[in-house]
């Protein structure tokens, strides 16, 4: 479960990069995939690629500038 949440989560951060839609999606899952066969060294990675992003989105805001990263 918590790989899915972290595919979903990198999918979304590189779909917002790409220009959204049916790209994010599939590269969420296949990201998904590719987490999951790293094991913990992968969950790792993807969950702090995703804490990180939300970390600065979170200080922009702060700062009074753009949610895009």
């Amino acid at each position: 479960m918590i790989r899915t949440i972290i595919g979903a989560l990198l999918g979304r951060e590189l779909g917002q990069r790409q220009g959204a839609g049916m790209k994010g999606a599939v590269t969420g899952a296949l990201l998904t995939r590719a987490v999951s066969r790293m094991g913990p060294l992968g969950m790792a990675v993807g969950g702090a690629y995703v804490a990180k992003k939300a970390y600065d989105r979170r200080k922009l805001e702060k700062a009074g500038q753009g949610t895009r990263i």
